[in-house]
């Protein structure tokens, strides 16, 4: 089997056997459903709710999407201003630390206090816990440069622009997707603790309110809408990834 379609085939095989394995149990040991249903029920479930569900998926995504966006700019440009100023990194990379240590769900209520319960607040959280995995992976990056092509670009005369531009950035590419790849769980984490909160939309609402119902097929089928979007947006980010390797020799 070659690597390509072991990487495909292995990670396939070990969900259809948990599946099958998760179905027997259930009906073996007579689970109730509403601790556990079948993964049968839960199909049969995302098919009669789909409707419902993409309503439900349209504010997730959309929120996941944009925060998600809004982290990697600005974490890149920060990490970006912390590797061109001795300055700055002095005076800001402690206190972005100490933010990164901080339990940021716990903050969630206060983004609800200062920015209401609309969009906004669960938009400002998203972007929040996922800014800081963008910031430090692209700051490893930029300072893990060959210095002997740092002093290369001083020996031509080239500015501390083309350097950025031309060396440090595109060596620090693969610390980028990887700090980019860990937002884009941090950001759909972000908008669905938002809807836990307070929102009358959402699959994080959705979840929330077959909670209440005590419709456990209806919570598993929730998540796995939010799984399946989950890793389409890393795929998304992978293509990107081996896009721009492909662009600029990473």
């Amino acid at each position: 089997m070659t690597a390509p379609l072991r990487r495909i085939v292995l990670p396939l095989a070990f969900a259809l056997i948990t599946l099958l394995a998760w179905e027997a149990a259930v009906r073996v040991f007579a689970i109730r459903e509403v601790l556990l249903p079948a993964p049968s029920a839960v199909a049969a479930r995302l098919v009669d709710t789909f409707p419902l569900l993409m309503q439900h998926a349209w504010p997730t995504v959309w929120e996941s999407v944009a925060g998600f966006a809004i982290a990697s700019v600005l974490g890149v440009a920060l990490a970006a201003l912390l590797s061109a100023s001795a300055l700055m990194r002095d005076m800001l990379y402690p206190n972005v630390v100490l933010f990164q240590l901080i339990p940021k769900i716990a903050l969630a209520p206060l983004f609800i206090v200062w920015l209401g319960i609309g969009f906004q607040s669960r938009l400002t959280f998203s972007v929040f816990i996922s800014f800081f995995p963008v910031v430090i992976a692209t700051l490893a990056g930029l300072d893990h440069v060959d210095r002997s092509l740092l002093r290369l670009c001083r020996a031509l005369t080239a500015s501390s622009w083309q350097v950025f531009a031309w060396v440090r950035l595109p060596h620090a590419l693969p610390y980028v997707f990887s700090g980019m790849k860990i937002a884009t769980t941090f950001a759909i984490i972000g908008v669905v603790v938002g809807e836990f909160i307070t929102s009358q939309a959402g699959l994080g609402y959705l979840v929330l309110f077959a909670s209440a119902q005590a419709d456990t097929a209806l919570i598993l089928a929730a998540i796995l809408v939010l799984c399946f979007f989950g890793l389409a947006f890393y795929g998304l980010v992978a293509l990107l990834e081996r896009w721009t390797q492909g662009r600029f020799g990473g």
